[in-house]
């Protein structure tokens, strides 16, 4: 018969029994971690989530729906809302937002003469590229033949839309049969109808409410005496079904088919002239109205020195690309007061565009976008660069792109 176990040796397997069960739990427990970890993160995840979904739904402004906060956000600074919160960000690049804010979109190239689009959004201070538009072969910026020339590649804005017109290819032919129309909400390409008579490398462009008018040009290498006087217009505004070239009141002559030419709308009128800078010139007028072209004013003629455009109100603006002056018409006076001189930074000026009491000058060979606060008081400006790379061709102030606002 075994000896009775001493109370020593009842403690020590007690004590064993006791780390034997320990141990096992805390396998068990190193096993139910990882289990009961992803448990944790998918609930902090759906918690996240209910939190975002929640934020979504609640109104904009607490006590009113959310088409009247819009109403309300679009008579505040959009700088002011988009400081808030991101959600009232959102609301600003939404295609819901009554009163959609401005961005200066560009035709860009680079060293190798690529050509592409891109939008200067002033609330972040970045570039946002644009969707390639639909072409069937390159625009051609350079050709073999003229080194030292840039061939033109002309757009025009018809807000709410920017347009691309006209272009040349490596043969020297138009490059596209149609006008193709960028709508910024939601941002696409939409071809346009084909142009009447015949497609063109350069024309006599502008735009009226938007209505484009169509004045002049080249077709291939052969003057075309009937396409060089022609006149046209396209209602953008109307169902993209009824689109079509209305005729009008033809030009005397052949003047205008010479170069790109850009007419500026302004007192009921588009005013445009053959030639830039301090060489003779032939100005031409044409009254919407009357349908039918006038002589263009003396000091009107006299002082387009350059680069022009004109602003909502009707204020034609001109920068003297030789010394850098920065003036406005007054019809009423048929003379030029000058705004702003700033020889270094406006002489060489190229393009220039106007909107909401800003102008944006290219300047420095595209590699600056000159601003000028034209209704404040100094005439402040400062300088936008373009993005790496790349250097501007023309720029257009229109609605900026939307983002959605999810």
């Amino acid at each position: 018969m075994a000896a009775s176990a001493t109370p020593a040796t009842k403690r020590a397997k007690l004590i064993s029994n006791r780390k034997h069960h320990q141990h096992s739990s805390s396998m068990n427990h190193h096993r139910k971690q990882p289990e009961q970890t992803s448990q944790e993160d998918h609930e902090q995840q759906c918690q996240r989530k209910d939190c975002e979904t929640k934020k979504n739904h609640e109104p904009l402004l607490p006590g009113l729906p959310d088409d009247l906060a819009r109403q309300c956000f679009s008579h505040l600074p959009p700088s002011l809302l988009f400081t808030v919160c991101h959600r009232w960000r959102r609301v600003l690049y939404s295609p819901s937002f009554p009163s959609p804010t401005l961005s200066v979109c560009s035709l860009l190239t680079d060293s190798d003469s690529s050509l592409s689009f891109a939008s200067y959004d002033p609330l972040t201070a970045k570039w946002d590229p644009l969707p390639p538009p639909p072409l069937s072969s390159p625009l051609l910026l350079k050709h073999p033949s003229f080194v030292s020339r840039l061939l033109p590649v002309q757009t025009l804005s018809s807000s709410p839309h920017l347009l691309l017109l006209s272009a040349s290819t490596l043969s020297l032919e138009p490059a596209l049969p149609c006008p193709l129309i960028f709508h910024s909400s939601p941002p696409r390409w939409q071809v346009g109808p084909a142009f009447p008579l015949s497609p063109r490398r350069w024309c006599a462009t502008g735009s009226i409410n938007g209505s484009v008018y169509l004045f002049s040009g080249v077709g291939s290498s052969k003057y075309n005496a009937p396409l060089a006087r022609s006149s046209f217009k396209w209602d953008t505004t109307k169902n993209s079904s009824h689109w079509k070239w209305d005729p009008l009141a033809p030009l005397k002559d052949g003047t205008f088919c010479r170069e790109a030419v850009e007419a500026v709308y302004s007192n009921g009128r588009l005013c445009m002239v053959n030639l830039r800078g301090r060489c003779a010139k032939s100005g031409a007028v044409y009254n919407v109205r009357m349908d039918q072209w006038e002589d263009m004013p003396s000091g009107l003629l006299s002082g387009w020195t350059g680069p022009a455009c004109a602003d909502e109100r009707g204020d034609i603006y001109v920068v003297d690309e030789a010394v850098g002056t920065l003036r406005v018409y007054q019809w009423g006076r048929d003379t030029w007061r000058t705004v702003v001189r700033d020889e270094d930074r406006l002489r060489g000026a190229t393009q220039m565009a106007a909107r909401g009491g800003k102008l944006c000058v290219v300047a420095a060979g595209g590699e600056a976008l000159v601003v000028v606060d034209v209704r404040g008081k100094g005439g402040r400006i400062w300088t936008v660069e373009p993005p790496r790379g790349k250097k501007m061709l023309n720029v257009h102030v229109l609605p900026r792109m939307s983002r959605g606002e999810s």
